[in-house]
């Protein structure tokens, strides 16, 4: 629902660390607001210890629920015990009253085994696994080295059991262009797997190019969807280098060519139920990302929202914006839709410089610029 506002509205409170940078600015716009009902995040790094504590705030001021990756150094969440000991820790770095929910995910591994689905599954905590290709991005080094060879069993468990595998879809091999990684999966590993299994439901996550927008849709509605980040809908590869190197615009998969972010625009703001919202936000802290060899990841947790219905209103497509946000994600996972509501309130806004912490500083995506929409509680 979309109305004219003739009240002020209050910023959403985030309650850890320094922050630099002022909040907000008054608008001398009409003020519009947005109710939405509460979206999930498909696709979220929390870490874990004192980063952890820093950043699940952030998230759970806009989110209800959260699908949480698994690959922590070391990549212990290779268990349903380990996931369920990792849910307690972040419960437990939750704001008080806060009602964020994180759903567990399991690392997949060469050794993971069938009988672990099976705990997983019963254990009403854990929501999927996630492939990392190993040495495919962040934390990655002790994901799957042959899928077909060595994952076969669990993948056809999983398909039993109705248990989403999560992808991050990009080969591996020196040999590809870091540009081709994701069309070369698709071509060499997705496909192959989609029609081995054609009852295994698939996320491609962090869907970066025309190549995977084309695959999902080619796909059965209901057993291949994709996420897709406010990064990837907002910034192409020049974003990598304008005024030089920008360590803070660098994730994994890396940012595409123009052509491809136009159809990943395309592909989220058409009404279609194969793409949801997943932010990959990835925090380091800043001088792990401003150092020789920086860290790949976007922190977003903070502004995803506020992105996201700018890539909606610029297309006139507010209308389809709560669909993907709120609904497509937890139909395709089948758990039920949220009944909790959230705003975003059309009224210029500044985002921080930076987060303090005694570890360090985090950078947010889009730090020091000013955004048009603003996320608030009914």
């Amino acid at each position: 629902m979309i109305k004219t506002l003739i009240h002020p509205c209050k910023a959403l409170q985030f309650p850890v660390g320094k922050i630099e940078g002022p909040m907000q600015l008054r608008s001398k716009r009409p003020k519009m607001e947005l109710t939405l009902t509460q979206p999930d995040d498909w696709h979220l790094h929390l870490r874990d210890g004192d980063l952890l504590d820093a950043v699940v705030s952030h998230s759970a001021s806009h989110f209800r629920r959260a699908i949480v990756m698994p690959n922590l150094k070391p990549p212990i969440i290779t268990t349903t015990a380990a996931a369920v000991a990792y849910r307690e820790s972040i419960l437990k770095a939750l704001p008080a009253n806060s009602n964020f929910t994180p759903l567990m995910t399991l690392y997949l591994t060469d050794m993971t085994s069938p009988i672990e689905i099976k705990l997983a599954r019963r254990s009403g905590a854990v929501f999927a696994v996630k492939l990392y290709p190993a040495g495919a991005t962040t934390n990655s080094q002790d994901g799957v080295t042959d899928i077909f060879g060595k994952c076969l069993p669990v993948l056809e468990e999983m398909a039993e059991e109705n248990m989403p595998l999560l992808v991050h879809g990009e080969v591996t091999n020196p040999d590809v262009d870091v540009f081709d990684r994701e069309k070369v999966f698709i071509e060499t590993v997705l496909q192959p797997l989609v029609q081995r299994l054609p009852q295994l439901k698939v996320v491609m996550e962090h869907i970066t190019t025309i190549d995977a927008v084309r695959f999902v849709e080619s796909c059965k509605e209901g057993f291949v969807a994709a996420t897709v980040t406010p990064q990837h809908l907002l910034l192409n590869r020049n974003a990598l280098f304008q005024g030089g190197l920008q360590p803070h615009s660098y994730c994994l998969p890396v940012l595409k060519r123009e052509i491809h972010r136009q159809a990943i625009v395309s592909a989220v703001t058409s009404g279609s139920k194969r793409f949801f919202l997943g932010t990959d936000s990835a925090p380091h802290e800043r001088r792990k990302k401003e150092c020789p060899c920086g860290c790949a990841g976007i922190y977003n947790a903070l502004v995803a929202l506020s992105l996201y219905a700018k890539v909606f209103e610029e297309v006139d497509a507010l209308n389809k914006l709560e669909a993907f946000t709120s609904f497509n994600g937890s139909d395709f996972y089948g758990l039920p839709r949220n009944t909790s509501k959230i705003k975003l309130i059309r009224t210029p806004w500044t985002v921080p410089e930076s987060f303090s912490f005694s570890f360090g500083d985090i950078i947010p995506m889009f730090a020091g610029e000013t955004l048009e929409w603003q996320p608030s509680f009914i």
